[in-house]
């Protein structure tokens, strides 16, 4: 084995993104469908659901369609769906299937399997047999593809799951129905129950594939990579199998040994200061000191003497990486004028900048770098915010019937005509109680809910300074009125081109948090990066710069901080302020995921952290620092 997978359990294969793992999974079915039917036999598949195969499925559709890949010999399993769940109801899986991939091939109807969550539940017991026995008949399944929850569940079986466990009914844990909630329009309407094929089942599979993309899945990937089996995380049981293959992009990949800290597999090329300012911060954290107090005996004990070897001693390495993280505070987010101080983060070559803050939903600029936004207005940049979605999705039926009654009121006081707002007004209050849990709004609900998400954030901006100019772009992927959006088009792609290219920025900012649970911070910031590459060759734009902030699900890592702004405790303040004008998202935002704070007290305890890190490193100590990522284009 590879020195560098020595901590492996299982076969690892790391691509730089989703898209090319998923075509490297569908070359591997689709040479297996043809191997099969050159064989004269059936392929047996298991199909997993979600979001991680999705793109599978879309390559395979392609090659359906442009190479003749036929789907005729090809006989599916699905492992899991709700319980109960009516088949055509928007979050069924027999719906998700069809959707992404059935209607799309030519498979025949009849070859298709996918648990029942229609079923009495004194019938579950009889068809979890059966869907065993089909599976035994046919020799078993050929290649099970699976994805991985943040339980780290395959299928639905959930920690305590037994290795010989088989097809059957479960209860689904507290994390999976979190994860879920955003499907369901909300937690309460989750089922909390479903129909899984077994872990022992998916163990007897010939082959298995195992994907997984985004930070959000590093930490699960790694136990199940390298940690011991156990009951408690249900994808270590795969270190049992005798074939199986783990796909990641290089997010999900970030806590494994071999890349977060490769100098534990053995000798490391330390030529690469990115790598030496990691394995530093590291040591200085694992031994609880600041930086220029390790020690040669420090790098010794951790298997780092080469370092020290490279650096001559350990006072060299120390420093370097000491001061490269003392010039990644600014005060000056935008640059300060008349100081041509080439250790700051940001150029100070024009004043005041035009700045453009790109928020993915309408109050991710607040939340997630609100006290850089709050410097830069202050400090006298043209400040402009770009909205990129409605986040519609995100507003409780209660709020859009107090806004309809207010508009209702508001005709009634002043004497205005009342009968089209009162019909308005009804008619939204008799769709909402018609409507049924898990279902999508009426359009004019979603239009209205997209309007109460702008007028507050209109609010926030208004709060940090009056000057700030909102721009709110509704991008077509998202107005689905659904969790599940449509691809990123061209139409998406030249709504970003032509805001930039109308104000021409001195700097950009963009969501670079790829833990997103929801997905949509993924898809704004393929459209910004698509963006910027067809304009990079402008002469404005060689001279902007792009900095990634993260959004309120997780920092970036100490190494990856390229400019740390801190902020004082009254600044703090203002930040959580310009937060509590979004009143639709305060006290309880509709999809929290599984962190149940609000979001003023994520983003400050995240900002506080950061501050703690720095000071613990040596750095000054600050009530708070908000930290970005330098894009480089």
């Amino acid at each position: 084995m590879n020195n560098n997978h020595f901590f492996e359990k299982i076969n690892t294969l790391i691509f730089p993104d989703a898209k090319t793992a998923s075509r490297k999974a569908a070359e591997a079915i689709a040479d297996l469908i043809r191997q099969k039917a050159a064989l004269n036999l059936p392929c047996v598949l298991g199909l997993a659901t979600g979001s991680t195969p999705t793109t599978v499925y879309t390559e395979l559709i392609k090659m359906h369609r442009e190479e003749g890949l036929c789907f005729k010999n090809v006989i599916t399993f699905n492992l899991d769906e709700y319980y109960p769940m009516k088949r055509d109801a928007l979050q069924s899986y027999v719906r998700f299937m069809k959707e992404w991939f059935f209607d799309a091939i030519d498979i025949l109807p009849e070859n298709v399997h996918i648990p029942d969550g229609t079923l009495e539940k004194d019938q579950i017991q009889a068809f979890c047999r059966a869907y065993e026995d089909k599976i035994t008949a046919l020799g078993g399944i050929d290649l099970q593809i699976l994805g991985i929850g943040r339980t780290g569940h395959i299928g639905f079986n959930e920690p305590g799951s037994g290795i010989r466990s088989r097809t059957r009914l479960i209860s689904l844990d507290r994390l999976t129905i979190a994860d879920a909630a955003s499907d369901f329009f909300g937690e309460e309407n989750v089922p909390r129950k479903a129909i899984t094929m077994g872990v022992g089942t998916i163990m007897e599979a010939k082959n298995i594939l195992l994907m997984a993309w985004g930070e959000g899945k590093a930490q699960v990937i790694r136990a199940t990579i390298e940690g011991e089996i156990t009951d408690l995380i249900p994808a270590t049981y795969l270190q049992k199998h005798p074939k199986v293959t783990i796909l990641l992009d290089d997010a999900a990949s970030a806590e494994l040994t071999r890349v977060k800290t490769p100098w534990l597999t053995g000798e490391c090329d330390w030529k690469t200061p990115q790598l030496v300012k990691r394995a530093v911060i590291w040591l200085a954290q694992k031994e609880q000191k600041p930086i220029l107090k390790l020690t040669n005996a420090h790098y010794a004990e951790n298997g780092m003497s080469d370092l020290v070897t490279e650096y001559d001693s350990a006072y060299n390495a120390n420093i370097q990486i000491f001061n490269a993280l003392r010039h990644t505070i600014t005060g000056w987010p935008g640059g300060k004028p008349n100081e041509p101080n080439k250790n700051r983060p940001e150029k100070s070559n024009t004043f005041p900048k035009r700045v453009l803050i790109f928020s993915p939903h309408p109050d991710d600029d607040v939340i997630s770098m609100g006290g850089t936004f709050i410097r830069l207005a202050d400090q006298g940049h043209e400040v402009h915010v770009a909205y990129q979605t409605s986040g519609n999705i995100a507003v409780f039926d209660d709020d859009v019937v107090r806004f309809a009654d207010f508009i209702n009121d508001f005709h009634q006081i002043f004497g205005l005509d009342t009968g089209v707002t009162k019909k308005m007004f009804d008619s939204i209050q008799q769709k909402l109680k018609s409507k049924k849990a898990g279902e999508i709004d009426a359009p004019e609900i979603q239009q209205l809910k997209g309007l109460i998400r702008r007028g507050e954030a209109k609010a926030g901006a208004r709060y940090v300074r009056e000057s700030v100019q909102t721009h709110f772009l509704d991008m077509p992927f998202y107005e689905t009125g659904t969790v599940k959006k449509k691809p990123l088009s061209e139409a998406d792609i030249q709504i970003i081109i032509q805001l930039i290219e109308t104000i021409r920025p001195h700097q950009i900012y963009a969501a670079g948090d790829l833990s997103d649970p929801h997905g949509t911070h993924r898809v704004c910031l393929e459209s910004i990066f698509e963006a910027i590459e067809r304009l990079k060759t402008k002469n404005w734009m060689q001279k902007c710069s792009v900095w990634l902030y993260r959004g309120a699900w997780q920092e970036w890592e100490i190494e990856n901080i390229d400019m740390a702004v801190p902020l004082s405790p009254d600044e703090l303040l203002r930040k959580r302020r310009a937060i509590f004008k979004h009143q639709s998202q305060k006290d309880r935002p509709l999809f929290p995921g599984t962190d149940v704070r609000e979001f003023w007290q994520r983003a400050e305890e995240r900002n506080r952290n950061t501050a703690q890190s720095y000071d613990a490193l040596g750095l000054p100590e600050y009530e708070a620092i908000e930290a970005f990522k330098r894009y480089n284009f």
